[in-house]
């Protein structure tokens, strides 16, 4: 397989809520709404895609990389979102979160050096 990227795609049953939702988890508008049930967030290779499928809403889960867990707390934090306690190991830090229809997001700082 030759990847030239992909999507995550999270299932919501609200689409208004959940693009202010995301809004905020990414600090940012979206990047498109190219359907009335689909938005996107994207970034190079890849991105993420929010879908409005009440059937499947709260079953999704996605891991975002971030290069510094402690800032992506603060800053989620200042826009009242509250990531879970870090757990830290050989692979680096982790900490989730979930969006309000349940699907898990988990951010991953990879090891320093």
């Amino acid at each position: 397989m030759n990847t030239i990227g992909f999507y995550a795609v999270m299932c919501v049953s609200d689409m208004e809520r959940a693009t202010e939702w995301y809004g905020r988890l990414f600090g940012r508008e979206p990047d498109a709404r190219p359907m009335d049930w689909l938005v996107q967030w994207w970034r190079e290779g890849g991105g993420l895609q929010v879908w409005r499928d009440a059937d499947k809403a709260g079953a999704s889960l996605t891991t975002i990389i971030v290069a510094d867990m402690a800032a992506e707390r603060a800053r989620l934090l200042a826009v009242g979102l509250d990531l879970s306690p870090d757990s830290k190991g050989d692979w680096g830090i982790i900490a989730q979160i979930s969006d309000p229809d349940g699907n898990r997001i988990t951010l991953a700082e990879p090891p320093r050096g």
